[in-house]
């Protein structure tokens, strides 16, 4: 019989653990580097730092922003980005995650933007341990600052065109990831909206400058880790890239309670591996969410996406996936200037149609107009005008049992003036709900942005057909069901 020495046990038992702790632990790098114009060099720096922190265990690695380069100017800056998809830059990265079977942060790369040559979109970008990109964030919020007096100019927007929304935080092998870059941890709301979107991840990839990052980097982060009690996790550029740009490093990753678990300060190229956990002691300890007063107080009119953007994914979208792709033989629809496909309209009488929207204020936002193209109200028969409102009656006590309300917004822009911008009456239904306006006048603002959608209200995306058509078949069944319980 073999003899177990308590040492001999001990040992085991310690290995055990090891393997355990590696295997359920969540292990995260948070990266440091001095990016340079010179793109193979950035990706030698890269690629090494991949290297090491796959071998310290990390699942998921997290660089900063313009890991892909840093030039002095415009010029070299426009003719250097890439495009997500076809650029070398990505591929190189979507093969060392592949390689090292690791997820990856990158954490704002220079996107070619290939509708306007003069503005490029600063992109972050997440890779999956296949290799596969799972998710891209556009920066909202662009760094523009100056100072003529100290002979001080950084303007963000000379060059790049901001993003249009929140992108909904992702599932990944460390925890539920919130997306943003940079000069976005100034603005709570984009944190808190995220967090209300159950993140437990924020990450702020940057290249903070110096003197913002000396009075302001350690400061903004843990505020956004202790006031949405979520990790964050901020990779960083640090040192000298050129003659005109210094920035701050001290790569940050930051606990739910507001600790700093690791600081890379000034090293470059370097990584801190961190174990994290997760949100929940905290947010039982000390249940912020649940103190929130959205009675008095709500963000308001979240544009947020949840599916890469088509010009984003590596795989091919059928037909049907576009807004505009209908099948040949489907029966369409007037709306003034545009056609409705018939699988997205949910009701129709003899004189009056209701559909869904392809860019919605908020959830359950639905249009309602004749069939015949009358441009005014005025413009109406009486047996239509009856027949319209009848419609808008009807659709309103379906929108409001679907959304489980008892209130909507009902308006009809009457006219230019109005703000009618497709001449073809319709009439909108929204659902409301106690709290979805800071102000509720405010939805009056949003119904102009969405009927005058330009670059310049780049608010709300469209909707996919898919999307559309799965909305008005529900919308079918609840009326018949509706329609069922009424007789």
């Amino acid at each position: 019989m073999r003899l177990w020495t308590t040492s001999l046990i001990k040992s085991i038992l310690s290995i055990e653990y090891k393997k355990y702790t590696t295997m359920s632990a969540k292990r995260v790098a948070v990266c440091q580097m001095t990016s340079v114009g010179d793109k193979a060099q950035n990706m030698q720096v890269v690629s090494q730092l991949v290297n090491n922190a796959a071998k310290d265990d990390a699942q998921m690695i997290f660089f900063p922003e313009a890991c892909d380069f840093i030039c002095d100017n415009k010029k070299d800056t426009l003719s250097s980005a890439e495009s997500i998809l076809s650029g070398n830059t990505i591929k190189q990265y979507r093969e060392l995650a592949s390689k090292h079977n690791v997820w990856l942060s990158m954490g704002g790369v220079h996107e070619k933007d290939d509708t306007d040559p003069t503005k490029i979109f600063n992109t972050h970008i997440i890779i999956d341990n296949n290799g596969e990109i799972v998710q891209t964030y556009r920066k909202l919020h662009l760094f523009d600052v100056e100072i003529p007096e100290k002979n001080i100019r950084l303007k963000e927007s000379d060059f790049c065109t901001p993003g249009g929304h929140i992108v909904s935080p992702i599932e990944s092998p460390v925890g539920k990831i919130g997306m943003s870059i940079c000069y976005d941890m100034r603005f709570p709301e984009l944190s808190t909206s995220l967090s209300i979107l159950n993140a437990e991840i924020l990450t702020f990839p940057s290249a903070f400058t110096y003197a913002t990052g000396a009075a302001h980097w350690h400061i903004l982060l843990r505020a956004r880790a202790i006031e949405n009690q979520c990790y964050v996790i901020a990779a960083a550029q640090t040192g000298q890239h050129n003659a005109k740009r210094r920035s701050y490093g001290h790569a940050l990753c930051v606990s739910p309670w507001g600790e700093v678990l690791a600081d890379c300060e000034e090293g470059s190229p370097c990584y801190k591996v961190v174990e994290i956990g997760d949100c929940r002691d905290v947010r039982k300890n000390m249940p912020v969410f649940q103190h929130r007063r959205p009675d008095v107080y709500s963000l308001y009119a979240l544009s947020v996406r949840k599916n890469l953007l088509p010009e984003h994914s590596t795989k091919q979208l059928s037909a049907e996936s576009q807004t505009s792709g209908t099948s040949e033989n489907e029966p369409m629809n007037t709306f003034g200037h545009v056609k409705v496909p018939d699988s997205c309209v949910f009701y129709k009488s003899q004189l009056t149609y209701a559909f869904v929207n392809l860019r919605c204020v908020i959830p359950g936002h639905v249009l309602i107009a004749p069939l015949r193209v009358a441009e005014r109200n005025q413009d109406l028969s009486e047996e239509e005008a009856a027949d319209f409102y009848k419609t808008i009656r009807l659709v309103q006590k379906l929108m409001e049992k679907v959304h489980n309300t008892r209130s909507c917004t009902v308006t009809i822009q009457d006219g230019p003036d109005a703000g009618q911008t497709v001449k073809h009456l319709h009439c909108h239904i929204l659902p409301r709900k106690k709290g979805d306006f800071i102000d509720n006048d405010l939805i009056y603002l949003e119904l102009a942005k969405h009927d005058q959608f330009s670059s310049k209200h780049p608010a709300k995306p469209p909707r996919t057909l898919t999307e559309m058509r799965s909305e008005a078949s529900m919308l079918r069944d609840e009326l018949e069901k509706m329609s069922k319980e009424s007789r």
